[in-house]
């Protein structure tokens, strides 16, 4: 009988050890599959991030195709040689603004035309160039050269002496914030549903990626907007699902004053033009040009 137990239990123990054997071989494998599911989705990232932020999309279209029978179409030369595309028209009433204006991540420039027609109906000018690698432009986009393009449009700009707005629409408002912060005679800052990074954005939407490390193109709006000298404007919707709302929210409070928020409850991220945001520019440019006589 003695025999007999002693048999079972070192048949249990046997059979016990093997399943936790069994299973560790099972949970070796599967943190394997698991490491090597991660490095090929992290690889991927990687490499086609640029294919994440510049979407550049659709044929441009002429300023004449859309109405717009005084805006013309010129090719600037960068500093390195790759041509740019913008629309340009001069500000129709004396002493009015040029809004030197920075497009979103998708589409391309010829797209926002009903915007330019709102800005050009108030007599103010425009400078909207294409980015690089979108429609119309030559080259690669990535933060460092269209942000060297945007400094080198400004300069063209703030040359024939007219007053600059500088505006930009999401993706934009990181170039438009890189551009005010190292340009100090910039008159005006507007930023349409901003983020605080895009690095930020990548973290919130891939929590599981070491995004800082791996993140080419970070624009940290959050550390550039502390060095802008002008005015700044900060409008964002309410129920914007691509950038959220507390994105403007945490920029405004690093921004320096004077400025401004201005959240337009319940409106999405492509809607502001729709919902006053231009009529919100419109009076603030008052209010900066009378504070600006004042001084």
């Amino acid at each position: 009988m003695a025999e007999t137990e002693t048999g079972n239990r070192d048949a249990t123990a046997n059979g016990s050890r093997g399943f936790w054997l069994r299973t560790r071989k099972f949970l070796f494998s599967l943190v394997a599959v698991v490491a090597v599911f991660y490095v090929v989705a992290a690889s991927y990232m990687y490499l086609n991030q640029r294919g994440f932020v510049f979407v550049p999309s659709g044929e441009l279209a002429t300023p004449q195709e859309k109405g717009l029978e005084n805006v013309a179409v010129e090719t600037v030369q960068m500093a390195d040689g790759t041509s740019i595309t913008v629309w340009k028209a001069e500000a129709a009433q004396a002493g009015a603004p040029t809004v030197l204006y920075f497009h979103g991540n998708s589409g391309n420039v010829s797209t926002r035309w009903k915007r330019f027609e709102e800005i050009l109906d108030s007599g103010f000018g425009l400078y909207a160039p294409s980015h690089r690698g979108y429609a119309g432009s030559e080259g690669s986009p990535s933060e460092a050269a269209i942000i060297s393009d945007a400094l080198e449009h400004f300069d063209t700009l703030a040359a024939t002496g007219a007053p600059v707005i500088v505006h930009g629409e999401s993706l934009g408002t990181g170039i438009a914030t890189a551009v005010a912060a190292q340009r100090p005679d910039a008159d005006l800052l507007v930023l349409e549903s901003p983020y605080t990074a895009l690095v930020d954005m990548a973290y919130e939407q891939y929590p599981w990626l070491p995004v800082s490390f791996l993140m080419k193109d970070q624009m940290p709006t959050r550390e550039r907007i502390g060095d802008v000298d002008a005015p700044v404007l900060i409008i964002h919707g309410t129920a914007d699902r691509v950038i959220p709302v507390e994105h403007g929210r945490r920029l405004f409070e690093r921004a320096p004053d004077p400025k401004e928020l201005l959240v337009v409850e319940g409106v999405g991220h492509s809607d502001l033009w729709k919902n006053g945001l231009w009529q919100a520019v419109l009076k603030k440019w008052e209010e900066t040009g009378e504070h600006a006589a004042a001084s």
